[in-house]
């Protein structure tokens, strides 16, 4: 008994590939949080993060007290969001790519990222002062939330909702949305590269409530696709197949739609537009793996911290100048993706 449950946990989480990406995103937290402007060494970084954990303060007027402040106030929010992100944006990419049956499937396949963008566009434009902040990530997620509302309503036909009219639906509203986020562009006059600069992604000046929000969306939504994750697996069968095996087809990809899309929209209104990321990171856990999405959820939500926490300390850290991390992931991911399609078109998505 005590084997067969070792063999099942095993079977979900993947076993050791979980564990060493959890040990390497661990050590990749030490190691980012140390560089920077002003280097801090890994011994300090561990010590500077159990005294912020067990809310030890270090004396005033002294270097550590310097690191301290730079490390918690400055550095972590940022490092952590980034972490979070790229998880949410992969988990977000292996569920659409499962319930949509099509691997080229994304977070943004269904027009997230253009409604983010045209809601962060409006804000950016009229430069709201009563949200402070956070007017940006406010209409930026509401912007997705009324995307996503509309590719449902275009899509469903007498309450059922297939793969086709979703991605159909999305290119549509895409496009629209695409189109006024080039007007404001427009008129936007002196604003527009505020407008840009946000459309290609950042983690600069992050706060802990970012890093909160997104972790609590982002928390949620693994427990729910995990829920579902042998009914996912079910769902690549086919919608027929899927049906006969007792699960509801428009039903679980409702509901995971709707998850998928609404942990996109929270990290897209907090970073901006990231692209790759959700679409290359379960092409690479799926050649490591296989494609089990037991394993595939938790192994792609700790791969994407790892990738996107890495490129954000490349710009933060290394670049002679920090440059928007979206077009880093795109310079990156793009040809990776290639790569990786050309090693697996010749034995099938799932095989």
């Amino acid at each position: 008994m005590p084997m067969a449950r070792k063999n099942r946990a095993s079977s979900y989480w993947g076993g050791p590939t979980f564990l060493i990406l959890f040990l390497v995103l661990i050590v990749s937290l030490i190691i980012s949080t140390g560089k920077g402007y002003i280097k801090i060494s890994p011994g300090t970084v561990v010590d500077i993060l159990y005294r912020g954990i067990i809310g030890e303060l270090p004396d005033k007027g002294t270097n550590l007290e310097i690191n301290y402040y730079v490390i918690w106030q400055v550095r972590l929010p940022r490092i952590l969001t980034a972490m979070v992100v790229g998880g949410s944006l992969s988990m977000a990419g292996v569920i659409f790519q499962a319930i949509l049956v099509n691997p080229l499937a994304d977070p943004y396949t269904l027009g997230v990222s253009a409604g983010a963008a045209f809601g962060a566009s409006i804000a950016l434009l009229l430069n709201i002062p009563f949200l402070g902040i956070y007017s940006v990530s406010i209409f930026a997620f509401f912007g997705a939330l009324l995307t996503l509302v509309a590719v449902i309503f275009l899509s469903s036909n007498s309450g059922d909702i297939s793969s086709n009219n979703l991605i159909l639906s999305g290119i549509i509203v895409s496009a629209i949305l695409a189109a006024c986020i080039s007007f404001i562009k427009y008129i936007a006059d002196e604003r527009v590269s505020v407008i840009i600069f946000w459309l290609m992604g950042s983690f600069n000046s992050k706060t802990w409530i970012e890093f909160f929000v997104v972790s609590i969306s982002t928390f949620i939504g693994f427990l729910i696709s995990f829920y579902f994750s042998r009914d996912i697996n079910l769902m690549t069968l086919g919608d027929r197949s899927a049906s006969a095996l007792g699960i509801s087809p428009s039903r679980l990809r409702i509901i995971l739609l709707i998850t998928a899309s609404m942990i996109t929209a929270v990290s897209v209104s907090v970073s901006g537009i990231i692209g790759f990321v959700g679409l290359v990171v379960p092409h690479l856990m799926r050649f490591i793996i296989g494609p089990d999405n037991r394993k595939l959820l938790p192994a792609s939500t700790l791969a994407g911290a790892v990738i996107l926490l890495w490129a954000d300390t490349i710009t933060r850290a290394f670049l002679p100048r920090e440059i928007p991390i979206g077009v880093l992931t795109a310079l990156i991911g793009g040809p990776f993706f290639c790569f990786i399609f050309k090693r697996r078109k010749n034995i099938g998505f799932y095989g």
